[in-house]
């Protein structure tokens, strides 16, 4: 199981590990207002704190480029509301990127609220280097979007995404599924007419402490599976591929390489208050990879370190299936098994013949991937295998 550590000033000794980090998530905190059904970290602008989260942002940066072997193929700027960052702060900000940890060599995401939007602004985003918007549409159909507390209109989200693609973006549209009265079909269908060439198909979710928990508001079991089914319908008839559980691509080309490095378990730097990274260890000295999750806003910017877990071999596997059976393709076993140090098809062998068993799991040579059933239970899948690992330790 994962164990807390001390925090460890990001000043300190450089770790010095042979990986090479190619891939970074900012965080950036700032809404114009709060979504009732969001439990990420974020709050609305006030005060001086944009001006003292760049100077952070900047410090952070530079002490992450001292201590890694910094080499960035992908970039996402998210939050909160990236896109509600004035021009100028959107320029010192991504100057502190570049020139602390670099820029991304295949992938620059910005994420983008369709309320900020302006053929103006998007050619001066496209100016700084992003080149793949990621939309927060939502719906495309105005009592959903007022449900759902967002501030857009369908024709404001429909006049953004020209705007980006006339920019020259590769753009992604988000959509919520699952709400009561949501016209999806037409929802789908309005987006792909717009010309996205990916689109994300969240379930909403009520998360506890948020103002749709605190009403009430409860999500039923048939609107989720019809969401869930519908939205793969349409997009497939259409010529999306679906690659992940929730993400649909036009083409291999239109997949989103950053959060592919998520769910294939790279490492990854992560800025900003309440930003996750997944940090090497260093072998030579017996360091175990990490976790690292940064504090909240004030917190961050009073220089506290936030948490840190080390990874056990066993974490790392069950980390990464529960990752990498979001993907169609799953996971391959024998990578698995160098990066976590453990035999994975022997040790855990009892639990992927019962999951093959049940028909939640397939094994195509030597790649495990989840069945369409086992995409609805891949939280009982993981702690299978979780449990075995367990059992293990303790024998």
């Amino acid at each position: 199981m994962s164990s807390a550590l001390p925090a460890v000033p990001l000043n300190s000794v450089a770790i010095q590990s042979p990986v090479t980090i190619r891939h970074a998530y900012i965080h950036v905190p700032f809404c114009p207002s709060i979504c009732p059904y969001c439990d990420f970290h974020v709050l609305e602008r006030r005060g001086d704190l944009v001006e003292r989260y760049l100077a952070r942002i900047e410090q952070e940066a530079q002490q992450l480029g001292g201590r890694y072997d910094i080499a960035l193929d992908t970039l996402y700027l998210g939050g909160g509301t990236p896109s509600f960052l004035r021009e100028g702060e959107m320029e010192q900000l991504t100057a502190s990127l570049r020139r602390h940890i670099g820029w991304g060599r295949l992938e620059n995401t910005l994420e983008v609220n369709p309320g900020t939007v302006s053929p103006a602004r998007a050619a001066h985003w496209r100016g700084l280097g992003f080149d793949r918007a990621s939309v927060g549409v939502q719906s495309l159909h105005d009592p959903t979007l007022k449900f759902l507390g967002r501030r857009h209109t369908a024709q404001a989200a429909r006049e953004a995404v020209q705007q980006l693609l006339a920019a020259g973006f590769r753009v992604s549209g988000d959509l919520i599924t699952a709400v009561a009265g949501q016209p999806l079909e037409s929802d789908i269908a309005g987006l792909i007419a717009l010309g996205v060439e990916h689109v994300s198909a969240y379930t909403l979710t009520i998360e506890p402490g948020t103002p749709f928990a605190r009403q009430g508001v409860t999500v039923r079991e048939e609107d989720e599976e019809a969401g869930f089914e519908q939205t793969e319908a349409h997009l497939t008839a259409a010529g999306f591929e679906r690659y992940e559980i929730s993400n649909y691509a036009r083409s291999p080309q239109a997949q989103s390489r950053h959060n592919r490095a998520y769910w294939t378990g790279e490492y990854f730097l992560g800025l900003g208050p309440g930003g996750a990274g997944s940090y090497p260890g260093n072998p030579a000295m017996a360091k175990r990879p990490f976790r690292r999750t940064n504090p909240h806003l004030h917190q961050w910017l009073a220089g506290e370190q936030g948490e840190v877990e080390s990874l056990s071999p066993e974490d790392v596997v069950t980390d990464a299936l529960f990752m990498g059976l979001r993907l169609r393709d799953g996971l391959h076993l024998p990578t698995l098994s160098r990066r976590s140090g453990l035999d994975v098809q022997a040790q855990y062998a009892p639990v992927i013949a019962e999951q093959l068993r049940l028909g939640l799991l397939q094994l195509h040579g030597e790649h495990l991937r989840a069945t369409p059933k086992g995409w609805w239970l891949l939280n009982r899948i993981v702690t299978a295998f979780l449990e075995h690992g367990e059992e293990n330790n303790a024998g």
